[in-house]
């Protein structure tokens, strides 16, 4: 069989083709990345499939002409794909494109990625076997797709609406808002992520980072109570959290000011544990305050262990020091540290061996590791959660502040 790459003149235009993207509406993007594509590779068919919140399908989006009432988002239509045991899923865990012989062609699965976000898989119908510059500008189609996706959807509802598997409430509604836009970060020296699986009474869970020139900031809170109390609980201390650690104040400082913002506004005496850590990337040093939060696990050299830490009274509580300890979280590179709310070790996860499941998806990315955790939770409580079940993973790699060895927007060093 030809490939298609033998009879091209030129390799994709990526200048031309996101200069294409930014004048077209932002619910277009798709639209007009397949006609370049079609024109370029000969593509016959294209289609963006967005990862939903769940971390178990991708979606695949598309417009019809006409719409009738009561389907979907105005004309917009979702198909549901697996991610478990398919040639998408296995793109999006490889970080590389699958192509798969079907009867008249293949079809290429790209994965959507930016810094370790997968944001979904880019679908492409060809009518021959590619060759190695088609594949390498569908790698590249795809990445500036996820560029694209991530800018436009500032802009309309449409991708969130694909995403959602199930209605919001009003308390899940609130509580996602909190979350950080993406859920993963790669960088030189680490790789997190993070999942959150509410429960069905929304339990108020957050987590946040940001990563500044030479400093990591991360977070991660749970309200006490459930559904909307809960959640404004979280939006009342995610808020001065950000607001001080924006302030430039110290870790200390920081989690004085959101006790105080808390204090101000908790009622019969509502509280939000917590854990805030700041990682000092030029001299690979980190610190962490513990708000009455389950202490983190550490994985290093093949050991699991719970790390001992000082656990100062909750946020919003009598606090009889007046200040918040801060203290030394050792680091050394290799280390993988997970961070969790007590509804990945209570209640539905009480009885499952947390340490055993840390060890057995060590190799896995930090975004894999999360969601398999999180799946084991699901299944100890028969689907059902009775509290939120949070982690935040966060692979420390080490060395000097550098850039990332990635390609198409996945981290290929190693060690990662």
């Amino acid at each position: 069989m030809a490939n298609v790459a033998d009879r091209r003149t030129s390799p994709l235009n990526l200048k031309v083709l996101l200069a294409a993207i930014e004048a077209a509406p932002p619910v277009a993007a798709i639209d007009v990345l397949g006609a370049a594509l079609h024109e370029s590779l000969g593509a016959s068919d294209v289609s963006f499939l967005i990862a939903d919140f769940g971390g178990r399908s991708l979606v695949r989006l598309s417009h019809v002409a006409h719409a009738r009432d009561g389907q979907g988002l105005g004309r917009e239509r979702a198909e549901t794909v697996p991610l478990s045991g398919t040639p998408h899923g296995r793109a999006l865990t490889e970080q590389e494109v699958v192509v798969v012989a079907e009867d008249g062609g293949v079809r290429l699965l790209a994965p959507v990625t930016s810094r370790g976000e997968a944001v979904g898989v880019l679908e492409i119908a060809l009518a021959e076997s590619p060759g190695e510059q088609t594949l390498s500008d569908v790698a590249l189609a795809a990445h500036a797709l996820a560029y694209v996706v991530i800018a436009n959807r500032r802009y309309t509802d449409l991708f969130e609406w694909g995403q959602r598997s199930v209605p919001l409430s009003l308390a899940a509604e609130i509580q996602h808002r909190l979350l950080p836009s993406t859920y993963t970060c790669e960088a030189g020296q680490f790789t997190l992520a993070a999942w959150l699986e509410p429960a069905g009474d929304v339990g108020g869970d957050t987590f946040d980072f940001s990563l500044e020139r030479d400093t990591l900031h991360l977070s991660m809170t749970d309200a006490m109570g459930h559904t909307v109390e809960a959640s404004l609980l979280a939006t009342v201390l995610v808020g001065a959290l950000r607001g001080a650690r924006r302030r430039g104040v110290d870790l200390a400082e920081q989690a004085r000011l959101a006790h105080e913002a808390l204090a101000d506004y908790a009622r019969d005496g509502a509280f939000v544990t917590g854990q805030l850590v700041r990682v000092d990337l030029n001299r690979g040093a980190a610190i962490i305050v513990n708000a009455g939060h389950p202490p983190p696990f550490r994985m290093r050299d093949g050991r699991v262990d719970r790390i001992a830490l000082q656990a100062d009274p909750p946020f919003a509580t009598i606090l009889t020091s007046g200040t918040y300890a801060v203290q030394a979280l050792d680091l050394e590179p290799g280390d993988r540290f997970v961070f969790l709310t007590d509804g990945m070790l209570e209640r539905n996860a009480a009885g499952l061996d947390t340490a055993a499941i840390l060890a057995d998806t060590r190799d896995l990315h930090p975004r894999e590791a999360v969601q398999h955790l999180t799946r084991e939770v699901l299944q100890a409580g028969g689907g059902e959660l009775r509290d939120d079940a949070t982690a935040l993973c966060l692979d420390w790699h080490g060395g000097p502040p550098r850039d990332r060895d990635a390609d198409s927007g996945a981290d290929r060093r190693e060690d990662a």
